[in-house]
């Protein structure tokens, strides 16, 4: 079983910043493959930054170039930077992790855990 964890949202003015983080608890193998979601009301659920289980990331087009994302094994966090941000942007996100099939994709349905979300919202 895993249990995720967000923390880190907010509210900032169009151009601000934010670091989101997720912090996983319990199976590990379950979990190799990670990434950010996000969900604005009226919206699909859409990928924002995944990796795999080697550390290579990818990200969605919308984010290329604003956000980073970056892994803290030692304590099993999930650490999303975000810059530049508009209000576009504004959604709740959410960390998911699953085993071997979800790595590297920002396919939603692919994720079997999630965690409870976190609010990003961004004033023009």
């Amino acid at each position: 079983q895993v249990q995720l964890v967000e923390f880190g949202g907010g509210s900032v003015q169009a151009g601000g910043s934010l670091r989101l983080s997720c912090e996983t608890f319990g199976d590990t193998y379950s979990s190799k493959c990670m990434g950010w979601f996000r969900q604005a009301p009226g919206k699909e659920r859409e990928g924002v930054a995944v990796d795999d289980s080697d550390g290579r990331t990818g990200y969605a087009d919308s984010v290329k170039g604003r956000v980073i994302l970056s892994q803290d094994n030692a304590k099993n966090t999930l650490n999303l930077q975000m810059i530049g941000l508009k209000p576009e942007d504004t959604a709740m996100y959410y960390c998911a992790a699953d085993a071997y099939q979800a790595c590297g994709r920002l396919k939603p349905a692919l994720y079997k855990y999630w965690g409870q979300g976190t609010q990003v919202t961004v004033s023009a």
